[in-house]
């Protein structure tokens, strides 16, 4: 859960605020004059929320070519693309699912 701290409380609880942060995944949104100016999170959330580099995402679709190259070894186009279409249906129907919960 976020909690709000100024500026100046930080700086008088900085070793605090980090242990809770470090220790207890904690965040906090840090405010100067009430307005929020900043996020201080786990750095696990930052790493999993950080935009990717070119290169990252390259290599991740790399990894997973090689990895679906594998999995459907010896099996033929056509199994493989039914497999596909089966896949696309299912994530538009979780897609209207979530669009409708949410609407």
């Amino acid at each position: 859960m976020e909690q709000i701290i100024g500026v100046t409380e930080l700086q008088r609880k900085f070793r605090s605020v980090f242990d809770q942060v470090a220790k207890n995944r904690a965040s906090f949104i840090l405010t100067r004059g009430s307005r929020p100016e900043a996020v201080l999170i786990p750095y696990e959330d930052y790493v999993r929320t950080r935009p990717m580099s070119k290169e990252d995402v390259m290599e991740r679709f790399e990894r997973l070519m090689e990895k679906m190259r594998l999995a459907n070894a010896g099996r033929s186009e056509e199994e493989v693309q039914a497999d596909v279409a089966a896949a696309i249906r299912e994530v538009r129907e979780e897609k209207r699912k979530y669009q409708a919960k949410e609407g």
